[in-house]
């Protein structure tokens, strides 16, 4: 028996060991691409900025007529008179040490101007995300399973927002809640009553496209073994739908969050210059106007930071979604609340080997043969397969 424990204890061992370098190699090739995507992102905007016909100096300048000194001192400050790749290994190297450089217009770093106008940005996206959540899920409950007559409308609604512009409907928000209803400020205002039309405006595609997915992910699981399992045991509907089907369900959603996660920063440019608000849009756009690459390069660079860090929050919350992505997911007893199918996938698709305390067992609950006084035949041993269990227990 302890020869027995031991063994388990080393198989045990061993799965655990393979299991933390699974996760080790994983996190090790997400972060690489992470460096990856991070490191395309600069040298593409790098290389196409400066490609770009006209003179960086006369950008600088701009209308200002200057001496031949200054103009040379302006070269020689933005280091302009190097070659190409040495400005673009330079430029890596400040960016290593966290400094991305000088804005050309905005007379400070490019991470103070960036800094001042990021908030109002993750502000607009925070409550688009929000809105767009809350509306999706809400949908996708209410009309999942529903007859035609119900979830028809609401199946129109979402392709026309998916369909629909977001300037288009930006314009069209402005018009009717602000120049005709005047319920909500037109342009510039920061506060939570201007936030509302940028919000919905911004809103309004993922929304549509999650509670389509969300409606067809529920739809899906409602017919899976384990929903059905959870109505025997008399769990209401609303129930079954929210603890059960629709954490199975959002693994689609989870899917298409970072293409979400671009749509809203993108969409979130255009959204802020309809409704003249501060952001990393309007920050954006004046720069391209004024040809200021530095601050065009930070702003690409946290932009794709962005991205980069919702994939990866999006890689860490499979498991947490779906029990069948932890590393632990093959060697785990303990089944998961609302993931009866899995467990029970699981455990029959891989059968149980023989082990050594199994042998020791039917060996000691084994009576040995014996032969009668009388020299009869020998009494025959009992069938392993009738044994008593609890014999075999006290053996």
């Amino acid at each position: 028996m302890s020869i027995a424990l031991v063994a388990d204890g080393r198989r045990a061992g061993g799965l655990a060991v393979s299991s933390a370098g699974a996760v080790g190699l994983a996190v090790a090739r997400r972060v690489g691409y992470a460096v990856l995507v991070l490191w395309g992102a600069v040298t593409v905007t790098f290389t196409a900025l400066h490609l770009k016909s006209g003179s960086t100096v006369d950008v600088i300048i701009g209308q200002s007529p200057v001496s031949p000194e200054v103009r040379a001192q302006i070269i020689s400050d933005y280091a302009l008179d190097k070659p190409w790749l040495v400005q673009y290994f330079d430029y890596l190297g400040h960016l290593l040490r966290g400094d991305l450089g000088h804005s050309y217009n905005q007379g400070m770093d490019v991470t103070s101007a960036i800094g001042e106008q990021i908030l109002p940005s993750f502000e607009l996206m925070a409550a688009a995300i929000g809105l767009a959540l809350i509306g999706s899920v809400t949908v996708a409950v209410l009309t999942a399973g529903r007859p035609r007559w119900i979830r028809s409308p609401f199946s129109l609604l979402e392709i026309v927002g998916v369909a629909v512009p977001a300037f288009w409907l930006a314009i069209l928000l402005l018009t009717v809640f602000s120049f005709q209803l005047h319920w909500f400020p037109a342009i510039g205002a920061n506060t939570a009553r201007g936030l509302v039309l940028p919000a919905v405006a911004l809103a309004a595609a993922p929304g549509a496209t999650l509670a389509q997915i969300l409606r067809n992910g529920l739809e899906r699981t409602l017919d899976e073994p384990f929903v059905t399992t959870a109505r025997s045991r008399g769990i209401g509907e609303a129930a079954v739908l929210v603890r059960h089907a629709l954490r199975h369900a959002l693994m689609p959603a989870i899917t298409i969050a970072g293409w979400i996660a671009g749509a809203l920063l993108g969409g979130a440019v255009v959204i802020e210059n309809v409704f003249s608000r501060q952001g990393l849009g309007s920050l954006t756009v004046g720069a391209l106007g004024r040809r200021d690459f530095p601050l065009i390069s930070g702003v690409v660079l946290v932009a794709a930071s962005f991205y980069v860090v919702v994939n990866l929050l999006i890689d860490a919350a499979y498991p947490l979604l779906d029990p069948r992505l932890r590393p632990d997911a093959t060697i785990s007893p303990t089944p998961v609340a609302g993931a009866t199918d899995v467990t029970t996938t699981a455990t029959t698709a891989a059968p149980t080997a023989p082990t050594a305390t199994a042998t020791a067992t039917a060996a000691t609950a084994a009576p040995a043969v014996s032969a009668p006084a009388g020299g009869g035949d020998p009494t025959p041993p009992r069938s392993p397969s009738t044994t008593d269990p609890n014999q075999e227990g006290r053996g």
